[in-house]
């Protein structure tokens, strides 16, 4: 549930994201959508939710760069949620640690990395380092054969993967069993026959694995393939949608539509 409160300026981040909403709560199935056209408040929610469950990848954010209010940790703070149940009808008590948040910008760095030499050896490093790595045995690291060795073979995986590739990969090598994954807009960088792909690996990875998505998109790909509820941010009751009558959905349709004639084979 997001925060029912109000602030005397509309204009202050992230109340000014929920000021029109009639409704304030979202309830969550194993794959849940939230649509949005640009500036819907997609990423906004997903990184607030990040924030009040404390799981990685969660990013700090303020409105107010001279002011002592601190009104993004207050929203978060007026915010809360629950847990719901196991399949045993038990309360779950908390959230798998190996949850997290990952947005786009975090799969276009996974890219660079494959794509650039240094970058790719920064990130193996800081990987060390996010693991409680010291700074002696990191610049031993940096001269080590296991580095070389590893350097390698990143740079072969370079060669071999196209960036579409690097998303699926990243997605089979990150997510584990029975965890919480927010996505923010994970299609970036995919061909539409892979985002379906990936909208196919999430189905399978909810039902198989036990995991649940609460993933922001507009893709039309995404949004007809997954087998998900789908709330349309463009709403103010934040209505549940079907994919097939979302405005994005509906403006592809209709420019195929118009373009029909054009697909038509040449005799």
């Amino acid at each position: 549930m997001f925060s029912k409160e109000t602030v005397s300026d509309p204009n202050i981040y992230p109340y000014n994201v929920f000021a029109d909403k009639v409704e304030k709560s979202l309830f969550f199935k194993p794959i849940t959508v939230l649509y949005g056209n640009n500036a819907s408040g997609k990423s906004t929610m997903l990184n607030i939710m990040a924030n009040k469950l404390q799981i990685e990848g969660q990013e700090y954010a303020t409105s107010n760069q001279y002011g002592i209010v601190h009104y993004f940790t207050k929203f978060v703070d007026e915010c809360s949620y629950t847990l719901g149940e196991d399949e045993d009808g038990r309360q779950i008590g908390r959230l798998p640690r190996r949850s997290r948040y990952i947005k786009s910008e975090d799969i276009l760095y996974e890219i660079k990395k494959i794509q650039q030499e240094q970058i790719l050896g920064d990130g193996y490093i800081y990987e060390h380092i996010k693991r409680g790595m010291n700074k002696e045995l990191i610049e031993q690291l940096k001269n080590s054969d296991k580095m070389k060795k590893q350097m390698e073979f990143l740079k072969f995986a370079q060669e071999k993967y196209s960036n579409g590739e690097t998303t699926l990969q990243m997605f089979d090598d990150f997510v584990e069993l029975d965890a919480l994954y927010l996505l923010d807009e994970p299609e970036v960088s995919l061909s539409p026959a892979n985002q379906t792909l990936l909208a196919e690996k999430i189905n399978e990875m909810s039902r198989l694995l036990g995991c649940q998505f609460i993933i922001s998109t507009h893709s039309p790909f995404m949004l007809g393939t997954l087998n998900a509820k789908i709330y349309n941010l463009d709403s103010r009751e934040l209505k549940v949608t079907k994919w097939t009558d979302l405005e994005n959905v509906r403006y592809f349709y209709d420019f195929f539509e118009r373009h029909k004639s054009e697909f038509k084979l040449q005799k």
